[in-house]
Parts: structure tokens; C-alpha cells; sequence
């Protein structure tokens, strides 16, 4: 017999309708239909009560808890109501360096690829020579080119890089409104939804100094407690790999500044007795609903984990 499961979802965006750079990305209808699902067939908690229950060896059977990761403004404006809708309670982990005009630098890479008006892109800061980008399919492989080459530099590089890609591609208008506001922030915790912490600047914390790591982390919980006038007690790492973008140095620091549990990426379900400062959290890819409902059941059954290859996802 199987102890308790806790499988925790993992979102970025919740777009209003489908985006043809990438169609897998989930959309309002879409969302709603999972939510649907999810309300049906799982006990949808808090996440904190759900990872303290979990340890209590009290979790319900079929307990689930949804998480959004970075900080869009559309966790807000359209994923809400749909939660709110389905009344499913759910966790936002905020990058708060990118709140109130700010953009995530691979939104910038995949900004820049869908609007310019350039044929080809050049940039000699990545190695890359005649890149096309005429077509959705080309500019969806320039995207897929480019993010990994950005994504393990430091938060300096990132920017120059950012730079470059940005001239290259003719300097197109870039969104402001991508990410959330401050007073959305506000809105989500309002409405009882709870606020976790996702650091400052979205950086690798394998990549940093510990000084920086932890100001990465600190700072970042800090803002958000600031702006709900409420304790954030939960940590998502970025990126969230084990061992590669986060190690047991990080682990310690989350610990010490009071965090009470943390998430990574790593694919799979949460039992007793796992460290509740790495828990891993699966979301199915299937866009046929049946299948997408078929393998989060089958998820619950699984008593290991793998670590989640990020390398194609929109989001870093």
C-alpha cells in the first residue's frame, strides 16, 4: 500500500486565447476545461496545508495542489476567475524584479523573434549566422535555438546578450504588461490565494556567489511580504532543477530564512517522508484532455521522481 500523494501542478501562463508560436502553451478554454477535471477528481488544497498534512500522514487521498510559476499578469487577469470559478484555491510564486513593467529575458528572445520584421537575424555575441525567421514554424526553432544558448549566463550576459538580440532583430517595440503589477499581487492575495516567493531577478542560484543567492532569495521574499503585509512561507526555485540550478546550499539557505517548504521541478509526486524543501511537482503535456486526465492519475502512482528537462519549455 501507497502512503499519501501530494501531486502539485506546475503553470506559467494562462494565455486568453492560443498563441501560434506555440500552441501547447495553455489558453483560458483549455485551462478551464483542466480545471474542471481537477475539481472532479481530486481534493484541491493550499499548498502549505497540503505539504503539512502530507507530513501529518493526514493528506486526503487524491490531493492535489496548483502552482504558477514567475509571475504573469495573466495568473491574474484570466487564470483567477477560472479559479475562482471552479473555487480551487492556488499558489503564485513572483519574480518580483520583472513586477510592474518588467519582462523575463526569454520572453524578450521569443518578444523580439515574433516581432521583428527581418527575414534572417544575425547575432555574433551567440555564434548565430542567418538565422531565419520569416515563418511561425522558423521562428519558433530561432526561439528554441536561442533560449539555451542565454539561459546559463550570468544576470550581466543575459542582459548584453539581450542587447544584442534586440538589434539584431531591429529593435521592435517590446511589451511592458506582461508580467504583473504590483496591486495584481495585492488582488491574488486578497482573494485568498496564497503568495510564494520566487526570488528577485529569476537568476541560476548555482551560478552566484552565496552572498547573492541568498540576497536572490531574502530580497525577493522580503518584497512580497511588503506588498501583501502577509508572511511568505513558500519558495519556488528558478528554473528548479536539482543539482543543476539549485543544490543543498540552497536548500540550507531556504531553511534558514524560515521558509517552511520549497518546490522544485522535478518530475513526480510528493510522499511522506520526502524533503519538503524540494518537492516535485509534474504537470501532464497532453492537450487532448483525456489523456492530459489519465496521466496526472497515473502521476499519483509513481514512487520516484526524474528531473524535468526544461530545455524546450517557453518559460525558464
Amino acid at each position: 500500500m501507497h502512503g499519501p500523494r501530494l501531486s502539485i501542478l506546475i503553470f506559467h501562463r494562462v494565455l486568453p486565447t492560443p498563441d501560434p508560436l506555440f500552441p501547447g502553451e495553455v489558453d483560458a478554454a483549455r485551462f478551464d476545461r483542466m480545471m474542471a477535471v481537477v475539481a472532479r477528481a481530486f481534493r484541491v488544497l493550499p499548498l502549505a496545508q497540503a505539504v503539512r498534512s502530507l507530513g501529518q500522514a493526514c493528506l486526503p487521498r487524491r490531493s492535489l495542489a496548483i502552482t504558477f510559476d514567475d509571475g504573469y499578469a495573466d495568473n491574474q487577469e484570466v487564470a483567477l476567475p477560472i479559479l475562482q470559478r471552479h473555487a480551487l484555491p492556488a499558489t503564485f510564486f513572483v519574480a518580483t524584479g520583472f513586477l510592474d513593467g518588467g519582462r523575463m529575458w526569454n520572453d524578450t528572445v521569443i518578444e523580439c523573434i515574433r516581432h521583428t520584421t527581418r527575414a534572417s537575424i544575425n547575432v555574433d555575441e551567440l555564434g548565430v549566422t542567418d538565422l531565419p525567421t520569416v515563418s511561425v514554424a522558423e521562428r519558433r526553432a530561432a526561439i528554441d535555438r536561442l533560449i539555451p544558448l542565454i539561459k546559463y549566463k550570468d544576470l550581466a550576459g543575459r542582459q548584453q546578450m539581450m542587447a544584442a538580440l534586440h538589434k539584431a532583430c531591429g529593435s521592435p517595440a517590446l511589451s511592458e504588461t506582461l508580467m504583473m503589477r504590483s496591486g495584481q499581487v495585492r488582488s491574488l492575495h486578497a482573494s485568498g490565494m496564497e503568495i510564494g516567493a520566487h526570488t528577485v531577478n529569476h537568476p541560476i542560484l548555482t551560478a552566484l556567489p552565496e552572498s547573492e543567492a541568498r540576497c536572490e532569495l531574502q530580497q525577493g521574499r522580503d518584497r512580497l511580504q511588503d506588498l501583501t503585509q502577509a508572511p511568505v512561507l513558500t519558495l519556488a526555485y528558478p528554473n528548479g532543477r536539482p543539482g543543476t540550478d539549485y543544490d543543498r546550499r540552497h536548500v540550507g539557505m531556504a531553511r534558514d530564512l524560515g521558509f517552511q517548504q520549497a518546490v522544485s521541478t522535478a518530475v513526480g509526486v510528493a510522499s511522506a517522508g520526502d524533503d519538503v524543501y524540494q518537492l516535485p511537482r509534474f504537470t501532464p503535456w497532453d492537450t487532448a484532455l483525456p489523456k492530459w486526465t489519465l496521466r496526472l492519475l497515473l502521476n499519483q502512482r509513481k514512487s520516484r521522481f526524474k528531473v524535468a528537462d526544461e530545455s524546450v519549455m517557453r518559460t525558464a
